[in-house]
């Protein structure tokens, strides 16, 4: 079931190809770390930092992980930061 509210996401790619969903509004927890999520590990915590640390993951990089995030439910809204 689709999630009502949306929620931001910005798709980053490591010098690996690893690609992360990062959550920029979502607290993960009390050390400014923000929401994030990944094929290997799913949720987790990531510095805001790698917005700016980070490239932008282009469509064809982000597709896969899109589709997982909407498969469990989640409603994206996607920025690029």
């Amino acid at each position: 079931m689709k999630d009502k509210h949306k929620t931001l996401v910005t798709f980053k790619r490591f010098d690996d190809g690893e690609i992360i969903a990062i959550f920029p509004t979502e607290k993960w927890d009390f050390s400014g770390n923000v929401a994030s999520y990944m094929h290997i590990g799913q949720h987790g915590g990531a510095s805001i930092d790698l917005l700016k640390e980070l490239s932008d993951a282009n469509a064809h990089e982000r597709i896969d992980l899109k589709k997982e995030l909407e498969s469990i439910g989640y409603n994206l809204l996607e920025a690029t930061l």
